[in-house]
């Protein structure tokens, strides 16, 4: 049976709780007040004309079109002084005070104009043909009588129904009709959106869900009336007219343009929103216009030549009318007595002035105008080098660097502070499980990068203690292929040490020795939550014939992977069942085990946990949970405290060695107490109001407590190649580097030391909030005057210190940035920020990310470079002067609204010191600057 087949008869209404939201209202309570837009689905005449007739699908992100790019062009480039003065000089040269052909100055002025104009027209085109190519795309359309054709995105309308396929991006905002499973969901990838790579389950309505054949949409008919265009993500308010029925739609039912449909054959929808009006488009900003410090400088040293060639042609001018004054009357062979406007010895005011003109465009060449053609061009090459570096290509994702615009080149020659992301910037956002601890024991034995980093660090520290030994170099040669052999040992279990998601080495855990430990029933326990626990869908790789997993989020993934390698594979779904293959001992036969999914509570930001009921066998029901640490402790139960304290050791040893954890507990329910609850629930998830996220949330906590702890997982996110090695020449270079991250203190701090972002020896000033549960006026104070004495405490350590190498490296947590960054105190944290080789902000918001930019980019007054390659860190990287976007895998939103794109973080040393350099370098020369770098 293939794929298609087996996800079509999924049917898991009983899975998906948190999505079902299937509202059912007939029609006086189902109108939507203040909704303007009427859309008729799957009646395109009725868009024609005016109202009804939407902006069309066809989109553009370029900066010109062909009417405006005249105009537009013209304007930027009058926007430089230099330009401004050519042109007046320019026009004065065709006045017959100029003293030669006008020739001479409009020519090079139109060619430099030209020049750069036709440069922002080849940049503007390269937009344009990635436009193109999106408008270019193809989707299946109803075309009438239920059969559906290809069409391209530019000619999708509003109303129009459209078949999405099996890793095809969502060609406009659509309204989830129906899909391929019966019950109608499907799973969509938002990493273009918001970053996330995790899959989003989607839910269509339970009146149109049926539909889904070609067939079924012969004499589907329907009116949908909703909100104007706008552009929040996460809300939509609407109803649809469908069978003389009215039925709310939620903003679960809505499919956003450039999303991406996984694990689902195909979905019908019909299109809500358009081209420039879906939610993606609302969304984007055009970069601002960024200037690099050459032009800035270049226009101060314009003003200084303009200054001293007015002085010079008033000096010139004044000079003239002396002599016209009382010298010219004596020179008869000037014919003093035959006079004009221009010459008359009798009014010698007139001709001084008329001379001030002349002398400003005879001296005008101080101001030399080929030296605008001269960086233009050295800018345009500069761009090439680096677009066809083969050292800035990465072989792996075959992408190379890309100079998305050539006007800042010369700055990635004067970088002083860099501020980079670190999920999927400095680490590759692919999970790895490591280790785990179960009732209390802690299993895995495979070093973490961050538990590398320092016994390199320690096998550096011992080469210099015995330097002057005979045997040293023998000692740390032995010392560095013990280090190696625990990287690379070629024992048996290297095998699966390559295995993608799972780094685990522990023989007592592994081959089903796990059966000869004393905690057998918790660790049997342990190993099925991990592999029920979850929302995965598995995939049969038909060339390998394994089965892969395609989660929410990287760490489940692992966890499913990992589940599998200890005997317990997750292998097939039904309607409203997991099943597990279990294999112990290794040699027997696998024993197939059914777990009924009863109710699944899904995991959110705002929750930090998952639960999952199921029935098993045997017919118990157990609630199986996973969560944050802190989380779940708070719901254990008295009884289910005993390897509490040995766990919250591990988990902070764990924490040490730069790994992400979660805590794992279950709960026994009687048959009474889940149907008690379940009917609440049940009553809360079929509520309709603005509380109905409330009442869920409240339902979910009863069920969620008196908990019994399991044990823990720990995940490493893994370093990027060639990160530690980058960061530590840049540092040497005299850079200073910032890390913001959404980690928790602990996770980032190892994270920098595996980085080499800290270092041994490296002085930790950690700013910290008071712990208060006041939200009062004077609460806030107290807070905020704790925060202020840390930081002036912190800056007077600073300078005291009497080691002129010391070095310090300040740690701040989002809750303390947030105070940090008011009016009144954010001098005094930037003072101490400065002050310090490193800095690391940690739990930081996207919008606390570029706070932080502008204020080092402002408050310095130094060339600000910032990296990421999220959505997250679009405003972080529109607002440095020079933004860098990976080309990672979480979109291509940070890459968009970036001034250069590269493939990994290791490529930056080489962006900067040979490009920038370089480049900064010649152009300084150019302008005759003397302070670049040498």
């Amino acid at each position: 049976m293939t794929r298609g087949r087996i996800r079509a008869k999924l049917r898991r209404s009983q899975l998906y709780t948190f999505a079902c939201l299937r509202p059912h209202v007939n029609e006086t309570e189902g109108s939507v007040q203040g909704c303007p837009r009427v859309i008729y689905c799957n009646q395109p005449h009725m868009h024609k004309k005016r109202p009804l007739k939407y902006c069309t699908n066809y989109i553009s992100t370029t900066k010109y079109n062909f009417f405006s790019y005249f105009p537009k062009a013209l304007f930027e480039q009058f926007n430089r002084v230099a330009n401004i003065y050519f042109l007046i000089a320019a026009l004065l040269s065709v006045t017959p005070l100029s003293p030669f052909s006008p020739v001479s100055m409009l020519l090079p002025l139109a060619i430099v104009v030209g020049v750069s104009m036709a440069k922002e027209a080849l940049e503007d085109w390269r937009r344009f043909m990635q436009d193109k190519e999106v408008n270019a795309r193809k989707v299946s359309v109803h075309v009438g009588n239920g059969v559906f054709s290809y069409k391209p995105w530019e000619k999708i309308q509003v109303g129009d129904i459209v078949k999405v396929e099996k890793d095809q991006f969502f060609p406009a905002d659509l309204l989830f009709l129906s899909s391929s499973y019966e019950d109608g969901i499907c799973y969509v990838e938002t990493m273009n959106l918001d970053g996330e790579t995790n899959l989003k389950v989607k839910r269509a309505m339970e009146a149109t869900s049926p539909l889904n054949e070609d067939e079924a949409f012969k004499e589907f008919t329907g009116t949908v009336k909703c909100e104007n265009p706008n552009p929040s993500l996460y809300t939509f308010v609407g109803n649809i007219e469908y069978d003389r029925e009215l039925y709310a739609i939620d903003p679960s039912q809505i499919l956003l343009r450039d999303s991406k449909l996984r694990n689902t054959a195909h979905v019908y929808g019909s299109v809500i929103f358009t081209g420039h009006d879906s939610k993606v488009m609302q969304n984007a900003t055009t970069s601002p216009s960024k200037r690099s410090g050459i032009e800035k400088k270049m226009d101060k040293i314009i003003f200084i030549l303009f200054a001293i060639l007015v002085l010079i042609s008033l000096i010139s001018s004044i000079g003239f009318a002396v002599k016209i004054n009382y010298q010219t009357p004596q020179w008869w062979y000037l014919k003093p007595k035959e006079t004009d406007v221009y010459f008359n010895p009798g009014k010698p005011l007139v001709p001084g002035l008329a001379h001030l003109v002349t002398a400003l465009i005879l001296y005008g060449y101080l101001i030399p105008i080929s030296l605008y053609v001269s960086i233009e061009i050295v800018k345009f090459l500069q761009a090439i080098f680096i677009n066809q570096d083969i050292s800035m290509y990465d072989d792996e994702s075959g992408i190379p660097a890309q100079a998305r615009t050539s006007n800042l080149n010369e700055e990635l020659g004067q970088v002083d502070t860099i501020l980079s992301d670190k999920t999927g910037t400095l680490t590759c956002n692919q999970m790895d499980f490591l280790k785990c601890s179960v009732a209390g024991t802690a299993y895995g034995v495979s070093p973490s990068e961050v538990e590398l980093a320092a016994a390199k660090q320690m096998a550096i520290d011992l080469e210099e203690q015995n330097r002057e030994s005979a045997n040293a170099k023998h000692k740390n040669s032995g010392s560095e292929i013990e280090l190696e052999t625990v990287i690379t040992s070629n024992d048996g279990n290297d095998f699966k040490r390559r295995i993608k998601g799972f780094n685990f080495e522990d023989s007592r855990l592994m081959d089903g020795n796990w059966l000869k430990e004393p905690n057998v029933d918790t660790l049997l326990l342990f190993f099925r939550i991990l592999a029920i626990c979850h929302t995965a869908i598995p995939e049969l790789n038909e060339e390998t014939g394994n089965l892969t997993y395609e989660a929410e989020s990287p760490d489940e993934a692992a966890f499913l992977v990992a589940a599998r390698e200890f005997g317990f594979e997750f292998y097939r779904r039904t309607q409203s069942s997991v099943f597990i293959r279990e294999r112990y001992p290794p040699k027997g036969q696998p024993v197939e085990r059914e777990f009924k999914i009863l109710n699944l509570l899904d995991f959110t930001s705002k929750r930090k946990r998952m639960s999952v009921i199921v029935r098993d066998e045997d017919g118990q029901i157990l609630l199986l949970c996973k969560g944050a640490d802190s989380i779940i402790f708070d719901r254990l139960s008295k009884n289910g405290r005993m390897y509490e304290e040995a766990t919250t050791k591990l988990l902070n040893e764990y924490g040490e060695a730069g790994l992400r954890t979660l805590a794992l507990a279950y709960k026994q329910l009687d048959e009474s107490e889940y149907s008690a609850w379940n009917s609440e629930f049940q009553k809360a998830k079929s509520s309709i109001g603005a509380d109905r996220e409330a009442t869920l949330e409240h339902v979910s906590d009863m069920m969620e407590k008196d908990l019994i702890l399991v044990g823990a997982t720990a995940v490493e996110d893994k370093l990027q190649k060639g990160v530690p090695q980058c960061i530590d020449k840049l540092a040497q270079a005299g850079l200073k580097i910032w890390v913001l991250t959404g980690d928790k203190m602990e996770t980032a701090i190892n994270i920098g030391f595996a980085c080499s972002l800290l270092r041994q020896g490296m002085k930790q000033i950690c700013i910290t909030a008071l712990n208060s549960d006041s939200v009062g006026k004077a609460a806030k104070e107290a807070v905020k005057d704790n925060i202020l004495m840390q930081i002036t405490n912190a800056s007077q350590m600073i300078k005291l210190e009497r080691d002129p190498h010391a070095a310090y490296a300040l740690i701040i947590e989002g809750k303390t940035l947030a105070y940090a960054l008011e009016d009144d105190m954010k001098h005094h944290f930037l003072g101490l920020a400065v002050e310090c080789a490193s800095v690391i902000c940690c739990r930081v918001s996207p919008k606390q990310k570029a706070l932080v930019t502008r204020l080092v980019k402002e408050g310095t007054g130094k060339t600000t470079l910032a990296i990421g390659d999220g959505a997250n860190d679009v405003g972080m990287i529109q607002e440095a002067d020079i933004g860098i976007g990976i080309s990672g895998v979480e979109g291509m939103q940070a890459v968009m609204a970036s001034d250069f794109s590269i493939a990994q973080f290791r490529f930056l040393e080489r962006l900067l010191v040979v490009h920038g350099h370089w480049c900064y370098k010649r152009i300084a020369q150019m302008v005759i600057i003397k302070d670049f770098p040498t």
